[in-house]
């Protein structure tokens, strides 16, 4: 496997007050690495707005269970994968319970033709290896 995007809800909380969708710091082999600038790229050309980007700490990447605040589960596959990873989040402005009524609500035809075509984009230029999710690092151990 190339890499995995993470695609989830993460309405919940106080930390990302965005309407639309984020995305993550890329995550691989328990390091949270710098955000990619492909990924920045690619999410301006799509969108035609300014980037946006939630923030994780390594609380984020362990395992449900083990008592410690994790945002939501939108990074718990880098726990089972060297793949690397980075969390797409479906964002509000204010903080929405999943269990609330309306809580998912539509985030519009057009964000949601956005965010696919974001998906698409990010898939189809790692596919064909012009972009990565992470650089080189030279002179560090493989990751």
């Amino acid at each position: 496997m190339e890499a995995i995007l993470s695609v989830d809800t993460t309405k919940g909380n106080r930390i990302i007050n965005h309407r639309g969708f984020a995305i993550s710091p890329t995550v691989k082999n328990g390091y949270i690495l710098r955000v990619s600038e492909s990924l920045l790229d690619i999410m301006e050309s799509v969108t035609g707005k300014l980037p946006v980007v939630f923030p994780i700490t390594l609380q984020d990447i362990t395992p449900y269970g083990n008592g410690v605040f994790h945002l939501n589960s939108i990074m718990q596959p880098s726990t089972a994968t060297q793949a690397p990873l980075v969390g797409v989040a479906i964002t509000s402005e204010v903080p929405v319970p999943g269990c609330a009524i309306g809580a998912n609500h539509l985030m519009g035809l057009e964000s949601e033709i956005i965010l696919w075509a974001l998906l698409q984009d990010i898939s189809q230029s790692l596919l064909r290896g012009l972009h990565k999710l992470y650089p080189s690092l030279r002179g560090v151990p493989e990751l």
